[in-house]
């Protein structure tokens, strides 16, 4: 029952030299011990045999005083601002100076910040009685025990490079460096079927190399000599694709994914001191999914490389940003302006709604929709209409594109141009000068009793449209959040989250508040930091908003302003189990059958983010407090996905295996009332294996409990609560092993190596004194 790693590592960061050739390293080469440690102050590294990597680390350029670790070209042949990192440790993770990276005596290997006093980073291998690390004249930096066998090595865990002999296996996967907030969007990805893929987003897929039929287990190889395999188990290729090079002699070579989105074979050039592309997934990168971001749509210019264009234009002045006019409401009617030899594409959301249509009702479609915002009509094979509904696109624009775009707009103004109720000028009757002077007493009363009748009808209206106004904020959002509209995630305003909120009157919990609609029907609203950047907010408001599960709360809508952001969910009537779990008299309802109930619909939720969503959602905060009951009682899990957008706070983790621990901590406290885990869990653990379940039970439950269901709740509790991550299981097998479809033996102690890196430093001190 393993659960693979998840590792979202990146790297291509070139090292920032110029103020550090002078300086001397202090050198750890080939064997690294248990114990010894690179300083960023000490300018440390650990090398291959050979010299040609070394293990340390290096400044970033893209964040200034940060650093991080990883391997890099170290050759001597390879010029100095040219060794290229091919590996770093723990994703996007930065440290300031006097940090430090440590493989620790207990086999542990950790990444530490001492200004922050935090873990960055950490590697649990203790378990499996690690000796001694080395890093290899491949460039592969691994873990080995006492009989000299690998238990953990970089080549398992790539970040966005494979080298010479790494495998890609299935369902792993490269990323691109993050250095601006789309390129982490690119991944290349070995799918179950033995095809790689080139992905934007997890969702779309612009570049793949086929599909090798007949042949499963299948693993991408990069070979010496310059090529890309698949591979069979029997290690017999079954794919090819070779640089330009391939065959001839040359020392060093990569593939790596970069931050571009395109898949490029590199190699080391002596002559020129300089690495070479040989070979690229996409020839044409105007085909790269987002290649040009907000920034336009991608042409070729006379020099043959490729640029980005805007044609429309541009918000607030802006340059950065390249975004569609968006207008709903014309009053004047909308029109379309022609872009030929043009395909655009949404970006957020990607996914675009295509169906056959002619020209003319293609352009139809979206004068009629008033989200419409763009479409593209294609005439190559069958002709297809794609409709956007974002501001935010890309495309590609050249004379061989055989397809024609229509953005649509509103003119410039909309002038009233006549007022309705004065007759024109030209069309005025005339009359003798004479008649102007013949002003009749009563024809004078009664032009000033109209006209105090008017000003006061005129007064009375603005007073009850303003009035009306008013209730319709709360109105248009109660008719959204109540299935009106059919457009999917409804987008509300600050004032009308203001007016569901009373105010924020109701508070729940931290930065949870009740919303109230005119109907009565409660909501609940989550505020959420509003520094969070508006392009990734929408888009993780996209994924969320396409999430159904009976088990996990709806989001209804959202609000997305420059100084507010702001979730809506469904409101659950009886609140968080947390609520029942601490009050003595709410806590009787909570009978054995009901927690074993509430445990499984929150392990069926999370086997349904974890394998069943288009992809991969982990909860990253999961507790007793994000798990509501409804009118019927049922649990559901909410504020789920937030890691997403929320990922740079440590309160979320974006792991699987994260939440399977927070689930085994979540069973151990339902089951016991124990809502200290971490000092009860090795009581726990010891009853259970002596035999005696029944003293960990909570006493307060009525009704009495199943000693075969306990035990077996128990039994997956502390597989769950392992300190290897490899050891735990999927949420999958915990679904069925509460179901009782799926036996679960005994789990080992999970509670050894549980010292901390400061306490093992600590005794180390104290040894020496």
């Amino acid at each position: 029952m393993l659960q693979q790693e998840r590792f979202f590592l990146n790297s291509s960061f070139v090292l920032c030299i110029s103020g550090l050739l002078l300086l001397l390293f202090r050198v750890v080469a080939a064997n690294i011990s248990l114990g010894s440690k690179l300083t960023v102050s000490g300018n440390d590294l650990w090398l291959s045999s050979n010299g040609d990597f070394a293990f340390g680390f290096f400044s970033r350029s893209d964040q200034p005083n940060q650093f991080s670790v990883g391997i890099r070209f170290n050759s001597k042949s390879i010029s100095v601002d040219k060794q290229t990192v091919v590996w770093v440790a723990g994703a996007d993770a930065t440290v300031g100076n006097n940090s430090y990276f440590q493989l620790t005596r207990n086999g542990d290997l950790v990444l530490f910040d001492c200004s922050k006093e935090f873990t960055v980073w950490s590697l649990t291998r203790s378990q499996w009685n690690v000796t001694s690390a080395v890093l290899r004249d491949d460039g592969n930096f691994v873990l080995l025990n006492d009989n000299k066998d690998i238990v953990w090595q970089s080549f398992d865990t790539p970040s966005n490079t494979l080298l010479p002999g790494q495998k890609l296996s299935a369902l792993k996967s490269l990323r691109a460096a993050s250095t601006d907030p789309l390129s982490s969007y690119y991944s290349l990805y070995m799918n179950d079927r033995g095809q790689l893929q080139l992905k934007w987003e997890s969702s779309v897929n612009y570049w793949n190399n086929g599909s090798p039929s007949g042949h499963k287990n299948l693993t991408a190889v990069l070979t010496s000599n310059g090529t890309l395999q698949l591979q069979d188990q029997y290690s017999k290729p079954v794919w090819s694709v070779f640089g330009e090079d391939h065959g001839d002699s040359v020392k060093f070579r990569f593939l790596r994914l970069d931050a571009d989105g395109n898949l490029r074979l590199y190699s080391w050039v002596e002559a020129s001191q300089s690495w070479r592309s040989v070979w690229q997934a996409v020839e044409n990168q105007c085909n790269v999914f987002a290649t040009c971001g907000e920034r336009g749509i991608c042409v070729f210019n006379a020099s043959g490389s490729h640029d980005c264009k805007c044609p429309f234009k541009s918000t607030s002045g802006s340059t950065s940003k390249c975004l569609l006019p968006y207008q709903q409401e014309c009053k004047s009617g909308p029109t379309l302006v022609t872009y030929e030899h043009t395909s655009l594409y949404g970006m957020y959301p990607a996914n675009r709604s295509t169906f056959l249509s002619s020209l003319e009702k293609c352009k139809l479609a979206c004068l009629l929709d008033a989200q419409c915002t763009a479409v593209t009509f294609s005439k190559s094979g069958r002709a297809q209409c794609q409709m956007m509904k974002t501001q935010y696109v890309s495309g590609y624009s050249d004379p061989s594109v055989d397809s024609v775009s229509f953005v649509k707009k509103c003119p410039f103004s909309d002038p009233l141009a006549v007022d309705p109720g004065s007759p024109p000028l030209n069309s005025r009757p005339s009359s003798p000068l004479k008649q102007s002077y013949r002003l009749s007493i009563p024809r004078l009363i009664g032009a000033v009793s109209a006209t105090i009748v008017v000003v006061i009808l005129i007064q009375l209206g603005v007073g009850i449209f303003l009035y009306r106004r008013r209730k319709s904020i709360t109105r248009t959002a109660a008719l959204a959040l109540t299935g009106h509209n059919l457009k999917g995630l409804i987008m509300l305003s600050s004032c009308e989250i203001k007016e569901l909120s009373q105010d924020f009157k109701y508070q729940m919990g931290a930065k949870m508040f009740k919303g109230k609609q005119p109907d009565n029907q409660w909501v609940a609203i989550k505020k959420l930091d509003a520094t969070i950047c508006e392009r990734k907010f929408r888009c993780s408001v996209s994924k969320i908003g396409n999430i159904h599960h009976k088990n996990l709360v709806k989001l209804e809508g959202y609000c997305c302003e420059p100084r507010h952001r702001y979730l809506v969910y469904e409101f659950a009537k009886n609140g968080s189990v947390k609520k029942y779990m601490e009050d003595s008299k709410l806590c009787k309802k909570l009978t054995w059958r009901k927690r074993v109930d509430i445990c499984l619909s929150v392990a069926r939720a999370l086997c349904y983010l974890h394998t069943q969503c288009r992809e991969f959602i982990n909860h990253g905060n999961l507790k007793w407090e994000n798990v509501v009951l409804d009118e019927n009682f049922e649990a559901k899990v909410t504020e789920f996905g937030l890691g997403i957008f929320l990922h740079e706070t440590s309160t979320y983790s974006l792991s699987a295996e994260k939440d399977v621990e927070d689930f085994g901590k979540m069973l151990l406290i339902l089951v016991s009332g124990c809502q200290e885990v971490e000092g009860f869990s090795e009581q726990a653990y010891k009853e259970l294996m002596e035999g005696q379940v029944e003293t960990v039970v909570d006493k307060r439950i009525d009704g009495g409990v199943d000693p075969d269901e306990l035990e077996r709740v128990l039994r997956i509790t502390f597989w769950c609560l392992q300190t290897d991550e490899r050891m735990r299981p999927s949420m999958g097998e915990v679904v069925k092993v509460l179901e009782g479809t799926l036996s679960v033996d005994p789990a080992p102690p999970p509670f050894e190596c549980r010292r901390t890196v400061e306490e093992e430093e600590s005794s180390e001190s104290g040894f020496e004194a």
